[in-house]
């Protein structure tokens, strides 16, 4: 879809469909980093964006003539380049981008098929670009049907049937990698989103009554320990000494650089380290010591679960119910876009068929005027129409048929 005749909606982005974590590491964006994005957009008088950084992907829409524009803006705050970034990206335009986003908000892009922990992500990042003003009507309407959309999914379909995502294949992969899970000692470091749902997930799917949290903020780790019997709280004075007790690590901080490093570890020690951060917050040093084992986010993606069958048969009814909030979106979009022109040729008919009828009214005696208004007023509804309908249908010329009916017409 055209925007202002000569701006385009576009999404581009790095996903891990064609980079892996630590190619995807360099383009994430910090909230910082994100805000300072929207902030130069909106200098560039860039409108309509919005960014969305996850471990899983990181893209920016906006309307501009050309997508370099927002690759430019993504790749001068993140630490990735432009040439690496044609190397693994996605530019989507117009109704690419807005399918793109459809199928994202309701699960079908998910590195876990029906993965639902992106909605909230997408409405938090879309709430950043309000705040920061660099949204529009159009982004505003595309974000609310998509919401509908994942929502209808969510409860009409099977997508999200059991419990399937990287928090989830964490405490998955321990369970089938230790023997003895249910007595190891296992460290939980960083409380974020991913951070408590792994420790929701150990204290469901283990009876293991070892787990230690330690967060930054300890008032968070305070609050939150409050809800389970079975996990404790520790400071992060201590991480290395909690490390050096723990059988397993998992790392889920928020950080644009490392915040394990060897420092932490020490040499003697056998570790299982899960890093579920994006970008890794552990430094690949720590796998010098031979009894290091690392995995991240990638390899956790991978672990199966028997729910993903029931989800493959799923996706049919989702696409089916994202076509039917894209079509309302276009609706909504073609009505805004031919609303303008169409106004100015009713309003140039309206004036015509009133200056017809005051001639014949001075002509013809006995004129029924209240006849010629409801004839002619049919006759106004039904060129708009048909008008509206050629304008749907030649996608392609509109700009130029809308330029002409306002030159034809404009009083």
């Amino acid at each position: 879809m055209q925007h202002d005749l000569q701006k385009y909606f576009y999404n581009i982005g790095v996903s891990y469909i064609k980079a892996d974590a630590s190619t995807r590491g360099k383009f994430s964006l910090s909230k910082p980093s994100q805000a300072s994005l929207l902030e130069l957009a909106k200098e560039k008088k860039i409108e309509g964006v919005f960014i969305l950084s996850t471990c899983n992907r990181t893209e920016v829409c906006g309307f501009v003539e050309h997508p370099n524009q927002l690759i430019e803006l993504l790749c001068h705050f993140s630490k990735g380049s432009v040439a690496e970034f044609a190397e693994i990206s996605n530019v989507y335009k117009n109704q690419e981008a807005i399918n793109h986003l459809f199928r994202i908000g309701t699960g079908l892009e998910s590195q876990i098929l029906g993965d639902y922990e992106i909605i909230g992500q997408l409405r938090q990042s879309f709430k950043m670009a309000k705040v920061k003003k660099t949204t529009n009507a159009y982004l505003e309407r595309l974000l609310d049907s998509v919401m509908q959309a994942s929502k209808k999914v969510k409860n009409e379909t099977k997508l999200s049937s059991g419990t399937t995502s990287v928090s989830y294949a964490a405490v998955q992969y321990i369970i089938k990698n230790l023997p003895d899970f249910n007595s190891k000692k296992i460290l939980v470091f960083g409380l974020g989103k991913m951070g408590k749902h792994t420790c929701k997930n150990l204290a469901e799917y283990t009876q293991n009554k070892t787990v230690c949290l330690v967060n930054r903020s300890e008032e968070k780790a305070a609050e939150f320990v409050k809800e389970f019997a079975s996990i404790r709280k520790s400071e992060i004075q201590y991480l290395s000494d909690e490390i050096k007790e723990a059988d397993v690590l998992i790392v889920s901080t928020g950080s644009d650089k490392a915040t394990i490093t060897k420092d932490h570890i020490h040499e003697d020690k056998k570790l299982l380290i899960l890093d579920l951060s994006m970008p890794q917050n552990v430094s690949k040093e720590v796998t010098d010591f031979k009894g290091v084992s690392l995995i991240n986010v990638d390899v956790l993606s991978k672990i199966t679960d028997n729910t993903l069958a029931v989800r493959q048969k799923e996706i049919p009814f989702a696409e089916s119910i994202i076509d039917i909030h894209k079509k309302e979106f276009n609706d909504w979009l073609s009505h805004r876009r031919f609303t303008p022109a169409i106004a100015v040729l009713k309003q140039s008919l309206e004036i015509i068929k009133k200056d017809e009828i005051n001639f014949q009214k001075k002509r013809i005696s006995n004129f029924d005027e209240d006849q010629a208004e409801i004839l002619t007023s049919r006759f106004i509804q039904k060129i708009t129409t048909q008008f509206v309908k050629h304008l749907k249908e030649e996608d392609a010329s509109v700009s130029q048929s809308l330029q002409l009916i306002q030159k034809v017409f404009q009083p």
